[in-house]
């Protein structure tokens, strides 16, 4: 299975063809999934020294992970106030410092193992609305209760110097969120694992899981027996996951990239290059590439299915803001799935005292993987401490079983849009 067409695929650097599990392995940890969680677990694990083999259905980077926009988000996609309602005060504040050691993590493994993918801190939160300016105001006096002093408010002018629209009524803009290539990325920790001596198998689809004293996992060609077993691979893991798997849904996001432009035309839309993004329910995300295109993503799809139209759709909303692009032909339209769940927080648990996993990041993946993963392997070294702060943030399954979750997703999110237009 290739990767699906994209701009970032066609960026990418260099990669070897990693071969097809065939025959029986032995391992302390099996991880199923060439993703961020499964690829920096297991250089986490590689450097605890323990052996590794990653399982990867497709290609390295194949899902959300090679395909996401990119963009690096301080926290998660719940206030922490929210998440204190859920979880406690203590649990919260630990959750919270969690969150920035995640940033800590990823820039580490970036500069640790010389991955060239783009990394640029800096990113702008906007407000098209009067609640927005509310909304923003609400969490930069979170983020000075909690220390963190990297944010500040941004009023309708000085918005307008950073990006070259009128759309906006003000901003937060956020020194320590940033932006990165994320395919590249995927690629560079492939190759640090394997530096390290992990094994990766692509075009090797997991079918069949063993979760209990002596776990394995099973292809169609081969089989791993280890220790340990864990599970990453979020949205597209499908059934594996056992009841986990009802806790999170697919949710659809695509990216559209301009044909190329002028330099000095690029840096005028957005003259700093950081990543920009609404506060939307169903927000919109856009940042400039090192080719000097525009990348705008959006159009989120609740229903398992690629709307009709969606470069027309996705190419109207980017004019909507940036009237001056319509000359510009569209040379890209990719998208993927990433798991959400119902209180938009990471999942993460044990199917069994042997068997890990860690999905549903709602959009805060790229940063998020990099703790996911740290604390799965702290706990597979005995120290569950820090995993099991979020083995307790509670999650529900979705209702409506497996036949109609999805159609009763699609309505809820239905009336988030519509006040999206309010």
């Amino acid at each position: 299975m290739r990767h699906a067409p994209s701009w970032y695929v066609d960026t990418a650097h260099p990669a070897p063809a990693r071969p097809m599990l065939v025959g029986d392995r032995v391992a302390d940890v099996c991880i199923v999934g060439a993703g961020y969680t499964g690829l920096v677990t297991a250089i986490e694990l590689a450097q605890r020294g323990l052996s590794v083999v990653v399982l990867e259905a497709a290609k390295v980077g194949w899902g959300a992970s090679g395909r996401n926009g990119g963009q690096i988000v301080t926290g998660y996609n719940k206030s922490i106030t929210e998440i204190e309602q859920l979880v406690g005060k203590a649990d919260a504040r630990r959750l919270w410092d969690m969150s920035e050691e995640a940033k800590q993590i990823l820039a580490g493994l970036v500069e640790q193992h010389q991955i060239d993918c783009d990394l640029k801190w800096g990113y702008l939160l906007a407000a098209l609305k009067p609640r927005h300016v509310s909304a923003l105001a609400e969490h930069q006096a979170e983020l000075e209760g909690l220390g963190y002093g990297q944010s500040r408010l941004m009023g309708q002018a000085e918005m307008r110097e950073m990006v070259a629209t009128k759309a906006y009524l003000s901003g937060l803009y956020d020194a320590g969120s940033g932006q990165l290539h994320p395919l590249n990325y995927a690629l560079g920790l492939a190759r640090a694992a394997e530096s390290l001596g992990v094994r990766i198998h692509e075009d090797s689809r997991v079918v069949r899981v063993e979760t209990g004293d002596q776990p394995f996992a099973t292809t169609a060609t081969g089989k791993v027996s280890a220790r340990y077993l864990v599970l990453a691979g979020n949205a597209y893991l499908g059934e594996l996951a056992g009841s986990a798997s009802s806790r999170i849904m697919p949710a659809g996001t695509y990216i559209i990239g301009t044909a190329p432009m002028d330099p000095a035309r690029a840096e005028a839309l957005i003259p700093s290059g950081i990543a920009v993004a609404d506060i939307n329910f169903a927000l919109n995300y856009y940042r400039r590439s090192p080719d000097h295109r525009f990348l705008f993503g959006g159009g989120v799809s609740y229903s398992g299915f690629d709307a009709p139209g969606l470069k027309q759709s996705l190419r109207r909303t980017m004019l909507q803001y940036f009237p001056q692009l319509a000359d510009l032909a569209i040379d890209y339209l990719w998208g993927g799935h990433v798991a959400i769940t119902m209180n938009r927080l990471p999942h993460l648990g044990r199917l069994s005292p042997t068997t890990y996993f860690a999905h549903g990041y709602s959009g805060h993946g790229v940063a998020l993987t990099a703790m996911a993963s740290r604390v799965i392997a702290e706990a597979i070294g005995t120290q569950a401490e820090r995993f099991d702060v979020f083995a307790r943030i509670p999650h529900l399954p979705f209702p409506g079983g497996q036949a109609l979750r999805m159609p009763a997703l699609v309505l809820a999110m239905t009336w988030y849009r519509l006040r999206d237009l309010l």
